[in-house]
């Protein structure tokens, strides 16, 4: 019987090999287009992946995220308190259904916590396919239960982690060609090119969190932290919504401005402000951070600030006068997308 670990039981420099394989298939797909509504055309229909070059259609690139990250959660973050950050994600190859996703974890830093009750465990995530080829790689940071508290702390090392991916290291699907992008079966006319750094998209849509699905798609994912299962792990009795359910929720309100920003390509940063339960209703905006060029054919890259809140947040400046984020505010990421030219 495992408990998981705790902070003590984490050693720098050491690889952790997580159980257990999972093989993919067009019914991940399927669940994941009814958790969410996910409509990017390049993950949608085998056809239009073959006219940009990828045949068949990848599947969409947080299946991928969620899928490693789930083999992750026994071994890292099974007795965390909070999820605490992402850095220098990319993702390396297209996944498909058919691929056999298994990951592996590196421990590159560790730092106690100044009340002895817990610390932050840093960890870089390889997500590897049926062949070892790396499909995904990423840092968190997780802020991790004691099994005793105030005993011996570690010596504090933190790594020091890109502030974004450099355009000149996003990796591209293999074979990916935007000359002949349909930009009206994609549901939408703007290219790279009309998006200006500094704009502020607002999706306009919302979806309201249901028990039932973000219950599913933890279980789908194969999430194993407790405070999205037990209602008693929290003084509120309430079951925190996994993280990645509000990410999925708002790349799929992003189809909404943002239909061509496809596929995902990066990670650069990313915080799960506040927590979302069951009830709330979520929207999104982006802003547009920055934009590059891309040695593929008719593609350039956007870097967008996606932004998740309740509904009733008015998009605009995450942060607030006095340096925090505004309330309403439920996850601000920070990702590389290509886009037709």
């Amino acid at each position: 019987m495992s408990r998981g670990r705790f902070f003590e039981d984490f050693h720098l420099g050491e690889t952790i090999r997580h159980a257990v394989p999972r093989t993919l298939t067009q019914g991940e797909r399927a669940l994941y287009h009814a958790l969410y509504p996910a409509r990017h055309a390049l993950a949608s229909s085998d056809t239009f992946a073959a006219e940009c070059g990828l045949e068949p259609a990848p599947l969409d690139e947080w299946i991928v995220f969620h899928t490693v990250f789930g083999k992750t959660v026994p071994d890292i973050s099974l007795n965390a308190v909070a999820n605490l950050g992402y850095a220098e994600g990319r993702w390396l190859a297209p996944v498909h259904p058919g691929d056999t996703l298994r990951a592996e974890s590196e421990v590159i830093g560790l730092r106690q916590n100044s009340n002895g009750r817990s610390g932050v465990v840093y960890v870089r995530t390889t997500g590897l396919n049926q062949r070892d080829d790396r499909v995904l790689s990423y840092v968190r940071w997780v802020m991790v239960r004691r099994r005793e508290e105030g005993g011996e702390a570690p010596e504090p090392v933190v790594p020091k982690l890109a502030p974004a991916v450099l355009p000149a290291d996003l990796v591209l699907p293999w074979g990916l060609d935007f000359d002949d992008y349909d930009f009206e079966m994609a549901g939408d006319t703007r290219r790279w090119a009309d998006y200006a750094v500094g704009e502020v998209v607002d999706h306009a849509d919302a979806v309201t969190v249901e028990e039932a699905e973000h219950m599913m798609a933890t279980r789908l994912w194969q999430n194993t932290a407790r405070v999205h299962f037990d209602a008693g792990s929290r003084p509120d009795g309430r079951r925190l919504v996994y993280g990645g359910h509000v990410v999925s929720l708002a790349r799929a309100l992003s189809f909404n401005g943002l239909a061509n920003a496809q596929p995902v390509l990066a990670l650069n940063a990313g915080s799960h402000v506040a927590p979302c339960f069951a009830g709330d209703t979520v929207t999104a905006w982006s802003e547009v951070l920055d934009r590059a060029e891309l040695d593929a054919p008719g593609a350039g890259a956007l870097r967008l600030r996606l932004v998740a809140a309740r509904a009733g947040t008015e998009p605009g400046p995450v942060l607030g006068e006095d340096g925090r984020y505004r309330d309403g505010v439920l996850l601000d990421l920070d990702i590389w997308a290509a886009c037709p030219v």
